[in-house]
């Protein structure tokens, strides 16, 4: 299967030295010249929690040719404008392209590439591009998973197909609810990459603070709340069901706490996406995750004031007019855990 992976950053550099690893037909595809020409000349590294340099074949977008019978989709959603109608000049009607950006993009995915090529998935790991051909897995090799489906949520051939590719880049799994799985893989973005980036920090510092942890339970708290108003079901990710936060959290905020400790000790590495992305003064994914979330809270009448502060300070220090700082914390409002439950 004659593979491009298209967005070859943090994620998509690692995906790709495993994929080239195995053995399989795949060329990793990215717009930074400096980093396609590292990866050519050197191999891929990889480093942190996984040692690895592997021979790659990288190009840059104007030098893909042919048709790829899979793309696998890790540009940031600030460049699908120009990126997705790259990736259309190269597939035919047989072609396939999975997106894993973050946030839910398989409809403003599909628009451009057309629904009857288009499937989805969330990547369950996490990595820091660290500079031209090297990139450093923040995640514990045996927890990089995969949920993929088809946006019908049948299943079918290709996505067999493409569980066989994946699996050689970490472990994917099929799910008949990909809006459920979408919407478990945005309570991260949100929660702890926006914290993340607000704070400017890892998993790790969040789940080490109190305050920090509270910030990141209320968001989540919002999450689960609007996906309910929207009348989705959200599915486990990494083994739980996200939706069981509420009774946890009700019942005892110190336990909720201990469920953040548990879930992503394995992830401590990881820095927000977003916050990676300021840092190498580039435009933030903040609009397609907490952005999102807001908007999609408005449509059903779930109040989310903890997000609506986190994305506004990311927009600010995007702009420059606010520092990622840990003390950021300070000026994070937090509502009494009551209001979470309007119901009693």
């Amino acid at each position: 299967m004659r593979t491009a992976v298209m967005g070859a950053g943090s994620l998509g550099t690692i995906a790709g030295a495993l994929l080239s690893k195995a053995g399989l037909d795949v060329v990793l595809v990215d717009a930074n010249e400096e980093h396609v020409n590292a990866l050519n000349a050197d191999g891929a590294k990889v480093v942190g929690c996984m040692e690895l340099v592997t021979p790659v074949r990288a190009i840059t977008p104007d030098r893909m040719d042919g048709v790829y019978d899979l793309v696998v989709y890790l540009a940031k959603a600030t460049y699908d404008e120009v990126a997705l109608p790259q990736a259309r000049e190269h597939m035919d009607e047989n072609s396939m392209l999975v997106t894993l950006q973050n946030g839910v993009p398989e409809e403003r995915v599909a628009s451009f590439i057309g629904r009857e090529r288009t499937l989805g998935g969330a990547v369950g790991w996490g990595a820091t591009w660290k500079g031209p051909g090297v990139s450093e897995l923040t995640t514990e090799p045996d927890k990089m998973t995969y949920d993929i489906g088809e946006l019908d949520g049948s299943v079918t051939e290709r996505l067999g197909n493409l569980k066989e590719v994946l699996d050689s880049a970490g472990k994917a799994e099929i799910t008949m609810n990909l809006v459920g799985v979408r919407w478990s893989k945005l309570l991260v973005n949100v929660a702890m990459s926006g914290l993340s980036t607000v704070l400017g920090c890892n998993y790790g510092d969040i789940i080490d603070d109190d305050g920090a942890s509270d910030a990141a339970l209320c968001v989540m708290l919002e999450t689960i709340r609007t996906a309910q108003g929207l009348g989705i079901t959200m599915e486990p990710l990494q083994g739980l069901n996200p939706v069981v936060m509420l009774d946890i959290t009700k019942e005892s905020v110190e336990n909720a706490r201990n469920v953040l400790k548990m879930i992503y000790t394995p992830h401590r590495g990881i820095v927000g996406s977003m916050l990676q992305d300021i840092m190498r003064g580039l435009p933030s994914e903040v609009g397609a995750l907490n952005g999102y979330l807001s908007e999609k809270s408005s449509e059903a009448s779930v109040p989310t004031p903890v997000n609506d502060q986190v994305t506004d300070m990311i927009l600010r220090i995007q702009a420059g007019s606010l520092e990622y700082s840990f003390s950021n914390l300070e000026k994070i409002e937090l509502p009494d855990v009551s209001f979470y439950y309007p119901e009693g």
